[in-house]
């Protein structure tokens, strides 16, 4: 029985699957094979690249005009920086990857033993590998190079340059082609040398790229039909309304797609006569963010690289006064890294849009003593103003600290605020966040049993934060249907906790909101 993937590349013979040739343009990448290119596949992880190119070597080797080999050179990155110990283990791995794939060309084999015999240096390892075998071959060698920003330092300097170094030989001498796959287009490469004591940009040290090709998602229409292969293997059906919220809070990304649809029917509804409705999909998306599965701990691991953490601070505050200090490399490396859209510069999806602030405010929430209890009503509805008080006394108490540790300078008070919220309600409630690059705020709807809140986050600037503020909340009001909408401002000017709190009712329409000064 198929299943869906969660883990390593994609077996179309074990795994429900998208048509690999789907995935890639092959008209695109054959012309760059047959005009002798050597190109880049950047896409973040778990999209389906390894799969892909997998597909697509065996492929291009049972049609017979060329000669194609895929590797996987991440075993040198244990070497790090070290790359005299880094080229003979990526030399192995050719070996290995040959004998796999290439089993038939046993030239290769004798170069290889020569290598070892005559003690080659490591710098010239690669290029003396790749031009002996190239020489005698009959057929064009065309090479896929997987994980390439694995490596460190010197090694990947190395690597990148006695690739550029045969270039001038191809394809006669060196290969015709060559694809180096990863997370980062090569242009994002900012490589530190020992070697050198400087740092080398990927850019200049592999001059000769002369493609970049990034791996799109999933469409809705391909996450419908990949759902649909489960209901033709079991008969059991997805709503549409479930397939329509999966690609809502996934935005097609690869692994959040399969993952959201294994989680609901490998380990929920397991009776196949039972349908996949959209809160099924609901609690298998809670289950994926709190059990935080490889792929959210390696995404949220990015979140403190200093490129990466100045743009999403300015997302989560909305500020465009701070975006006009990111630079245009580091916006499309986030992008690179499957964090951001560039469209409206605004988190992936809904899904990582809720990971990140959880996660950023993870060890803060564990610390946290609280108690839905303590903020309920008689009838068990939700006291906002008992909640918020408290959370005014405790922003008092420990902001301070919070904010001085915290690499998220402009957006501390906010998540120091969701923090708050995610410990109270966990398990009993919703927070819905929508927060994006020029809202100029961070809007919450928090949703408790029949009750539907509207929380707007704010930091003062100027005289227009008040009336800006209460316009928004109430907007926001209407889009969520909220009937309470409470007001919080930030205040991080210099001035005494007794001028900076306060708490106030502003009409706005036929709406009263609570605004609260901290």
């Amino acid at each position: 029985m198929k299943f869906f993937s969660i883990a390593g590349p994609v077996n179309p013979n074990e795994h429900y699957c998208l048509p690999l040739s789907t995935r890639l343009n092959q008209k695109e990448l054959r012309l760059l094979i047959e005009q002798k290119k050597y190109f880049i596949l950047h896409a973040p992880r778990q999209t389906g690249k390894t799969s892909t190119i997998l597909n697509w070597a065996q492929q291009l080797n049972e049609e017979g005009t060329y000669i194609a080999l895929y590797i996987n050179i991440e075993g040198g990155q244990a070497a790090r920086a070290h790359y005299k110990d880094a080229l003979p283990i990526i030399l192995q791995e050719f070996a290995t990857r040959v004998k796999e794939q290439l089993p038939q060309q046993t030239g290769f084999f004798e170069i290889f033993e020569d290598l070892k015999r005559e003690a080659v240096p490591a710098g010239s390892l690669l290029t003396t590998l790749l031009s002996r075998w190239c020489a005698q071959l009959e057929k064009p060698l065309i090479i896929f190079i997987d994980e390439i920003d694995c490596l460190v330092g010197d090694t990947l300097i190395s690597v990148l340059r006695q690739l550029r170094s045969g270039y001038d030989k191809r394809s006669k001498n060196f290969p015709q082609s060559v694809c180096l796959i990863g997370v980062r287009d090569v242009r994002d490469y900012r490589i530190w040398s020992e070697v050198e004591q400087k740092t080398i940009l990927g850019g200049s040290a592999f001059n000769i790229k002369s493609e970049s090709i990034r791996m799109a998602d999933f469409t809705f229409e391909q996450v419908k039909q990949l759902y649909l292969q489960h209901t033709q293997a079991t008969g059991q059906k997805f709503d549409n309304d479930a397939i329509d919220y999966a690609f809502e809070i996934t935005q097609g990304q690869p692994w959040l797609t399969n993952a959201l649809a294994y989680e609901a029917c490998f380990r929920d509804v397991t009776d196949y006569t039972r349908p996949i409705t959209k809160e099924v999909l609901e609690r298998a998306k809670e289950k994926l963010i709190k059990r935080r599965d490889t792929h959210l701990d390696v995404l949220i691991d990015r979140l403190q690289e200093p490129r990466v953490y100045n743009i999403i601070d300015a997302i989560l505050t909305g500020n465009i006064k701070t975006s006009a200090e990111l630079k245009q490399d580091d916006i499309l490396y986030a992008r690179d890294l499957g964090l951001i859209k560039m469209k409206g510069l605004e988190i992936a999806n809904p899904i990582y849009q809720e990971v990140i602030p959880r996660e950023l405010t993870y060890a803060k929430q564990e610390e946290m003593i609280q108690d839905v209890r303590w903020y309920q009503n008689d009838d068990g509805t939700l006291s906002m103003t008992k909640l918020l008080e408290a959370f005014v006394e405790f922003y008092r108490e420990n902001s301070a600290d919070w904010l001085a540790d915290c690499k998220y300078k402009e957006s501390g008070p906010h998540l120091l605020m969701m923090a708050f919220l995610q410990r109270i309600i966990n398990g009993g409630g919703k927070i819905h966040r929508e927060y994006a690059l020029g809202r100029k705020r961070l809007d919450l709807l928090l949703v408790w049993k029949n009750q539907k809140i509207v929380i707007e986050l704010k930091v003062y600037k100027d005289a227009k934060t008040l009336p800006d503020g209460l316009m928004q909340t109430a907007e926001y009001m209407d889009m969520g249907g909220a009937s309470e909408g409470h007001l919080i401002i930030f205040d991080k000017r210099d001035k005494s906790w007794e001028e900076k709190i306060y708490i106030k009712q502003e009409p706005v329409g036929n709406k009263i909101i609570t605004v609260w000064g901290l």
